[in-house]
């Protein structure tokens, strides 16, 4: 698989001004450098200045019957969404909201595991990063217990057959005081130092990189990568062997502990004696036991 080349410039958002000093007191959420429209344009990704879902334009285009490989970011995205709806954006420049197009040809049975998958390809690149990055089931990407990336994996129909528009968002230069929410965190918050902080356009291709190089590999090698991944998935994942509470949809809750992930990508929890497999899109939200 790889990227096909469209590449929109980008218009530079500060309107002339610096970066915001993120030591300074008072200081709002830091803009990064912009992205380097030439080496992505080699790349085939494409920049967008802004735009309310990366998720959306990639699913517009998947329609129209483009090619695997597609990928899209933007400096600003406006309008992102993840589970369940919930709604992301981020200041200009402080984030990487992207969507890459697939079109797998394994089995349908199998496509639940795109949203691990690329969960897991974005905690080996932060930990290759230095970051202690770990998942949260199905594909929250935590680093030191708090969630740093979110991903939306969304199926499209149209003349070219079935696609996958693969969307993540990962905070990068947000500050604390910027941050969602008290159990988000961002590359900047999570660095010893401000100056380790990846520079976003390194950091976009090596997402890329990584998560072509575990999608081609999951695709092409049967079971063996298959059962290769689920080892490796389970292996980051900060959800298996904690005790944990499972919110369902009709307002009950499985309350357990997570024994691991099957051949499907469920996770399986251990209760009442017995083990129950839950789908990603059959539960509301997981939760350490302890935690509501």
């Amino acid at each position: 698989m790889r990227p096909c080349v469209n590449v929109v410039p980008v218009t530079d958002v500060s309107g002339g001004r610096p970066p915001t000093d993120p030591s300074r007191p008072g200081a709002q959420a830091p803009l990064d450098a912009p992205l380097d429209r030439e080496r992505l344009a080699a790349r085939g990704i494409e920049v967008l200045d802004q735009t309310p879902s990366t998720n959306a334009v990639v699913a517009e285009r998947a329609r129209e019957g483009a090619a695997e490989g597609l990928v899209v970011v933007t400096e600003h995205q406006t309008a992102g969404r993840g589970r369940l709806d919930r709604g992301w954006s981020t200041p200009p420049r402080s984030a990487l909201p992207f969507s890459v197009l697939l079109r797998p040809s394994v089995e349908p049975a199998l496509w639940p595991w795109l949203p691990l998958l690329t969960g897991y390809a974005v905690v080996r690149t932060l930990v290759a990063a230095g970051y202690r990055a770990r998942l949260k089931w199905p594909n929250d990407v935590l680093v030191d217990g708090r969630k740093v990336a979110g991903i939306l994996v969304e199926r499209v129909e149209g003349p070219a057959g079935p696609a996958a528009v693969v969307g993540i968002g990962l905070n990068v230069r947000l500050p604390a005081d910027a941050l969602p929410v008290e159990t988000a965190t961002s590359l900047l918050v999570a660095a010893d130092e401000p100056g380790q902080v990846p520079d976003r356009t390194d950091l976009l291709e090596d997402l890329v990189d990584t998560l072509v190089e575990g999608y081609d590999a999951w695709e092409a090698g049967g079971t063996a990568a298959q059962e290769r991944l689920r080892a490796s998935y389970t292996a980051a994942c900060a959800t298996v062997g904690v005790r944990v509470r499972v919110a369902l949809p009709d307002g009950t809750d499985l309350v357990g502990e997570a024994e691991g992930v099957d051949e499907n990508g469920r996770l399986v929890v251990r209760s009442g004696g017995a083990s129950h497999a839950v789908g990603a899109g059959d539960v509301v939200h997981v939760r350490p036991a302890g935690e509501r």
